[in-house]
């Protein structure tokens, strides 16, 4: 799976994910010298990680053949100048739902894939690929 930004004009970018498949557009908020055109890399990365949670444990539940309703999932970022310095998930489950279903619904929220990536280390290689583009 490849994802490529393309550089529109200033901070705006067209990420394209997956050959096209789906296409998103980032920006910096005005603040930051941005247009605020679309949320910034940094906001993307706290979007990953609730829709993660909430459809792990979704995907968890179908295969348990539990119905849970209406989830919500929040997190709340906290920042160490431009960089997330610490995420706080808050899950809103159903009341309907039984005590060992919350317990093990909040442990499958700590096992979503995002939630790997962020809590160990990831290896990143970043390599110059094309000259003068």
């Amino acid at each position: 799976m490849r994802v490529v930004a393309r550089r529109r004009e200033g901070f705006v970018h067209e990420v394209d994910i997956e050959d096209g498949a789906h296409t998103l557009v980032v920006d910096e908020p005005i603040a930051a010298g941005g247009t605020n055109t679309g949320p910034a890399p940094t906001r993307l990365v706290a979007a990953g990680l609730a829709s993660c949670v909430a459809v792990t444990m979704e995907m968890y539940a179908q295969r348990k053949g539990w119905e849970i309703g209406a989830v919500e999932v929040e997190v709340d970022v906290e920042y160490d100048r431009a960089a997330p310095s610490s995420f706080t998930i808050g899950l809103r489950l159903p009341s309907e739902l039984s005590d060992e279903q919350r317990e093990r619904l909040l442990t499958i929220a700590r096992k979503c894939p995002v939630h790997k990536v962020l809590t160990h280390e990831t290896p990143v290689t970043v390599r110059d690929e094309v000259e003068g583009v």
